[in-house]
């Protein structure tokens, strides 16, 4: 493989995003450059307001940015693509479907017809083999026929990382995607994403406020300022071997470090920044 794709997996070059506002123009991004290697699991974190997810949604192609550009393995994010698999907060799944179809959808959409290079579309076996594949990797196989609202919180955002994996694309982009579980659920669909990842081998970037979820997962912390104008801070590297145990975790010295790490970085240093522009 070309070191260049391998060490430079997504390039994000003097990326700058301003929305239109009543009041005039906002900044909410200004000189963001950050570099994600291939199979690296990277989180950005930061206090509400400073862009996290408009750079989520940047590196998706859902928006384009006022300035700089941004590229995935050697091409231009032009717009969105299976090549870059969404899972949102609000799991935005189709209440009238079952599990199964909702996944299925994603899968017909680009497995279902002629591919790249003349590749054949698959066959409708084929079809429903990767829609069943993806939901037994994330455990519900025995719930394929159930419908949104008839399972729980912690089991929609299961179908929603399934439906990501379906297209098997290469960079999975979680924003918050278990922000609004109990402590219990999102503690055990943490564990899941490590098993899942180290599987896959994905390459994720993730968007989170929570400092031990942003440690237990990460190879790279992305700590970004607060806005408006908010940029890249500080970039901390998680030095973790995996697999990762969280009871194993909780106290070691080097798990403990890039805690504080983070949380000097998000209440001390940015409290101070924002005294002093006050």
């Amino acid at each position: 493989m070309n070191a260049n794709l391998t060490t430079r997996y997504i390039q994000i070059h003097g990326v700058e995003q301003t929305f239109k506002t009543a009041k005039g123009p906002f900044v909410a991004l200004k000189d963001v450059n950050l570099t994600v290697t291939k199979g690296e699991f990277v989180t950005m974190i930061g206090h509400s307001g400073c862009g996290k997810s408009t750079l989520l949604n940047l590196i998706a192609g859902l928006t384009t940015p006022t300035q700089g550009s941004l590229i995935c393995a050697n091409r231009e994010i032009a717009g969105p693509g299976p090549d870059r698999g969404v899972v949102f907060q609000n799991h935005s799944l189709l209440p009238w479907l079952t599990c199964f179809k909702n996944v299925y959808l994603a899968v017909e959409r680009v497995f279902g017809q002629t591919r790249e290079a003349g590749i054949p579309a698959d066959s409708r076996a084929q079809l429903r083999a990767r829609t069943e594949a993806a939901l037994a990797m994330v455990g519900l196989t025995a719930a394929a026929q159930k419908r949104p609202g008839e399972i729980s919180g912690g089991m929609k955002q299961r179908v929603g990382i399934a439906r990501a994996l379906s297209m098997e694309p290469i960079v999975l982009l979680l924003d918050e995607p278990f922000g609004a579980l109990d402590a219990l659920t999102r503690a055990k669909l943490q564990d899941e994403l490590l098993q899942i990842v180290a599987k896959t081998q994905s390459t994720v970037v993730m968007v989170t406020h929570d400092v031990d979820e942003a440690v237990l997962l990460s190879d790279r912390i992305v700590m970004l300022t607060n806005g408006p104008a908010a940029t890249i801070g500080e970039i901390l590297a998680v030095d973790l071997p995996r697999p990762r145990d969280r009871i194993e975790l909780a106290e070691d010295p080097r798990y403990v470090h890039c805690r504080k790490a983070v949380i000097d970085f998000l209440y001390t240093r940015q409290s101070h920044v924002e005294k002093l522009a006050a």
